[in-house]
């Protein structure tokens, strides 16, 4: 039987499992790695990195709370990303799991300005459910 437990000493090997899960869930480039080492980078559907960290994942290491950034190095140079903590029971940090981030990435003002209907077709839909 295989039991999936983190630990601050989990390698690669331990969190690819979970890597995949929400890289498979979410379909966006994911990123995990633990206190002690480096971890994991995925992008399409593939481990591009097994000995990956990078500066928001250590940040969020260093911090223990999430983090939503635009890095200024590292592979997502210039893009949005969240990275959050992984935690014990008892709050210590364990690792940090990252995903670029899609809602910091869509500009809102200019969806609205191009489909001005939206607003009403949303309120629609909440009378419909109420």
């Amino acid at each position: 039987m295989m039991c999936l437990k983190i630990c601050p000493d989990s390698t690669s090997e331990d969190l690819k499992p979970i890597a995949e899960a929400v890289h498979s869930l979410l379909g966006i480039p994911t990123t995990i790695r633990s206190k002690s080492f480096h971890g994991i980078r995925m992008e399409k559907g593939q481990i591009i990195d097994d000995d990956y960290s990078g500066p928001v994942l250590e940040e969020v290491l260093e911090k223990n709370m999430i983090i939503r950034k635009v890095p200024m190095e590292g592979v997502y140079k210039g893009k949005a990303v969240v990275v959050v903590p992984i935690r014990s029971a008892d709050g210590e940090v364990l690792g940090a799991l990252g995903l670029v981030d899609l809602v910091a990435a869509l500009d809102i003002l200019s969806v609205f300005r191009e489909y001005p209907d939206i607003i009403g077709e949303v309120e629609d839909a909440k009378k419909r459910m109420s």
